[in-house]
């Protein structure tokens, strides 16, 4: 049985399931511009296979292994690392056994979806994964993962990446990206500034990761001057290594723009750690609007991903650490907490920020309307809990009208699973295709007009925005 539909995603009434289609013939083959990213810089630096199957789909995914515990499959057994160095399992196989025991569960989830594109344009199976053929998956992936062609560098060619944006933090050294540079493999991976661990003091770490970023600097970090000088130099030497862009992943989308001497003593505050929490909040939404400046200096996107209570689990965050599937969606203001960064820097057309959400409620109240009207806003995709069919097509259907199609940004996969990038943009692709077919089909976009705008949404919106 075969594991995809060749007309998934499509709509079931005949005509716009045929505009779909030809819609689709016309971007599915287009490069794949991955501008938001988590994978590692590492694989394409040194090029080595993969340990094995298990470690590739299920221990780094957290789109997996959440799944799985919430059905009771204890984290330690996917072979999850613990923080405190603590016995996990390793045995790649028994991992395995585990996860297509309980494959089951992903039915209907957009990781399903995902999943079988990669089993089946990756590995190039054709029959479904079961507690049954778990043990020819396992052996059938790992005889692939030993072949030169299943590399990074090789896959990252075969996927038809363009370009590729990891993230890394502020004090990052880099090395992975040196690496690669040296190496002079054309592939164009590129890594983005990610300062939420030296603008935000209730971050484990704060004071020594700014005294680090004044060690790499030569900056006196325990001065306000010193401080903003040293988030200059460290971004000049991000952008060197490629990077266009940083990215901010705080609790709320707040900004301030205070006076300076303001600033200044609740920067004092947070590295003596006497910042009480709405103070903590305060700096963020300030340094918000210091990166928006900067960024009108160096030219780096600025994207903010806010509305993440994250680390949900106190247990799990203690055994497990961060991004380990416990962060969960809030409801998030813009309209107000974007108004003192709007107001100081938001008419520069030169400016660009790019904002997400998980608070669905939003793209029709407030930010198509806000991307609608400033200059430098545009609308990240659908992400994370919303990086799905249903979410994609709720996204294009509550912005399109107040913000039209050219104030977003096309597509990005957001993920650490390297095998499941062409299958998220293939499926953003499809959803694109229906949505386009449905608004041809009821009289609302000429379809002269349909195929152009399908290029913009799989390709040239994220490479212009991204400016890659």
């Amino acid at each position: 049985m075969a594991l995809l539909d060749d007309d998934r995603l499509f709509p079931s009434e005949p005509v716009q399931r045929d505009l779909a289609r030809d819609l689709y013939e016309g971007v599915r083959d287009l490069p794949i511009i991955s501008p938001h990213g988590h994978t590692d810089p590492r694989w394409f630096a040194e090029d080595q296979p993969f340990p094995d199957p298990a470690q590739l789909f299920v221990t780094p995914d957290h789109y997996v292994f959440r799944m799985l515990a919430s059905q009771g499959v204890p984290l330690a057994d996917l072979g999850v690392p613990r923080v405190d160095g603590g016995p996990v399992a390793s045995d790649g196989r028994s991992i395995w056994r585990i996860f297509a025991r309980h494959y089951h569960l992903f039915r209907g989830t957009p990781s399903r979806l995902w999943l079988d594109h990669s089993f089946r344009h990756v590995f190039g199976i054709d029959r479904r994964l079961t507690a049954e053929t778990a043990d020819w998956y396992y052996d059938h992936i790992a005889d692939c993962l030993a072949k030169p062609e299943f590399r990074p560098r090789a896959l990252f060619d075969r996927f038809g990446i363009e370009a590729i944006a990891t993230t890394e933090a502020a004090t990052d050294d880099l090395r992975w990206h040196r690496m690669i540079r040296e190496s002079g493999w054309p592939g164009r991976v590129v890594t983005t500034y990610r300062p939420d661990g030296v603008i935000d003091p209730e971050m484990a770490g704060f004071a020594d990761n700014v005294a680090l970023m004044g060690q790499q600097t030569g900056f006196d970090t325990t001065t306000w001057a010193g401080y903003l000088d040293a988030h200059r130099a460290r971004r000049a030497y991000f952008r060197d290594f490629g990077a266009t862009a940083s990215d901010h992943g705080h609790a709320s989308a707040r900004t301030e723009d205070l006076p300076q001497a303001d600033a200044a003593a609740l920067f004092g505050k947070a590295l003596n750690g006497r910042c009480s929490a709405e103070e903590a909040d305060a700096f963020r939404g300030h340094m918000l609007t210091e990166m928006a400046r900067m960024s009108l200096d160096d030219g780096l996107v600025l994207q903010i991903h806010p509305g993440s209570r994250r680390n949900h689990s106190d247990a799990v965050m203690a055994t497990f650490g961060r991004d380990k599937g416990f962060d969960i969606p809030g409801p998030t203001d813009y309209v107000s907490a974007l108004r003192p960064l709007l107001n100081a820097v938001g008419m520069r057309p030169d400016l660009t920020v790019i904002l997400f959400t998980l608070d669905e409620a939003a793209f029709s109240r407030e930010l198509a309307p806000l991307a609608g009207a400033w200059p430098c806003l545009r609308l990240g995709p659908a992400w994370w809990f919303h990086d799905s069919p249903e979410g994609m097509r709720r996204f294009r259907e509550t912005t399109t009208e107040t913000a039209g199609f050219y104030n977003t940004v096309g597509f990005n996969d957001d993920t650490r699973a390297f095998c499941s990038i062409p299958a998220r943009h293939d499926v953003a692709r499809r959803v694109d295709c229906a949505y386009l077919a449905t608004l041809v089909a009821t009289g609302r976009l000429d379809g002269e007009e349909a195929p152009e705008v399908a290029r913009e949404l799989a390709h040239g919106l994220a490479k212009r925005a991204y400016r890659l």
